[in-house]
Formats: C-alpha cells, sequence, structure tokens
C-alpha cells in the first residue's frame, strides 16, 4: 500500500483552510494535509532541519506579508526545495498571475471554484493526480 499523499495547503483565510481540509478529508485516496496560515509559516516549515517534506504545495496567491509568488520564489531558489511541486491555487484567472506563477516555475495553476461539490472534484483530481506523480517513491 502506498503511503498517503503528503500536502502542505498555505493560505492565509481559516475559513480557506477548514475548507480545504474538510475536502481532503473527502477524497477517496489517502493524504496527509499540513497548513500553514502565511508564507512566513510555511516557508518556517519547509526550512526546518527536521522538516517532513511534502509531496506537493497547494499555495495560495494573494496574501499579506510574503505572498504566495514570494513563497513560491523562495522555494525554487533552494536546492533542497526547488524539486517540490507546487501548484498555485487562486480565485485569480488574470492571465498575469497565470503567466506569472508559471514564470516562477509553478507547477501547476489551479482556479478555485467557488461552488463545494466542483471543489471537492478539483480536490478528488488534485489528490489522484499527485499521488501518481510524486517524485518520492512509495514505502
Amino acid at each position: 500500500m502506498r503511503r498517503p499523499l503528503q500536502v502542505l495547503l498555505v493560505d492565509d483565510s481559516r475559513m480557506a483552510r477548514e475548507l480545504a481540509e474538510e475536502a481532503f478529508s473527502l477524497t477517496t485516496q489517502p493524504c496527509v494535509v499540513t497548513t500553514a496560515a502565511s508564507g512566513e509559516q510555511a516557508l518556517a516549515l519547509l526550512m526546518a532541519r527536521d522538516a517532513v517534506r511534502p509531496d506537493v504545495v497547494l499555495l495560495d496567491i494573494n496574501m499579506p506579508g510574503i505572498g504566495g509568488f514570494e513563497v513560491l520564489d523562495a522555494m525554487k531558489a533552494q536546492p533542497h526545495l526547488r524539486p517540490i511541486p507546487v501548484v498555485m491555487l487562486s480565485m485569480s484567472s488574470a492571465p498575469q498571475d497565470i503567466s506569472k506563477a508559471y514564470t516562477l516555475h509553478a507547477n501547476a495553476y489551479l482556479i478555485k471554484s467557488i461552488e463545494f461539490q466542483a471543489f471537492l472534484n478539483q480536490i478528488e483530481r488534485f489528490v489522484a493526480f499527485w499521488s501518481q506523480a510524486r517524485m518520492t517513491p512509495p514505502e
């Protein structure tokens, strides 16, 4: 049996984190979600000496302080964090946001659905895809 997918979810909105955690808990494939309420907290978790590296980071764009683009840029500047896939999660479908995400080497850009069932379907597909695509071998 494969180990659960390890996801780091970074979003400054408590409601958005709780909604995402609920969606992840309803997926058919096993996953473990760690949350960070800010870019600063996410980078601290990722840089900790004893950190469990996530298989994928799901990163909100618009956050106070260190925003999602800055977190992405900081991750890709660190050799030990560079291989971790990053999926930008945003309500924005603005072409400049999508372009900037890919310019900074995001692996994907997911426009968050505002309807819960559609969002649940997005998370289900996200977990299924990244469970298969993860870089670390199964245990």
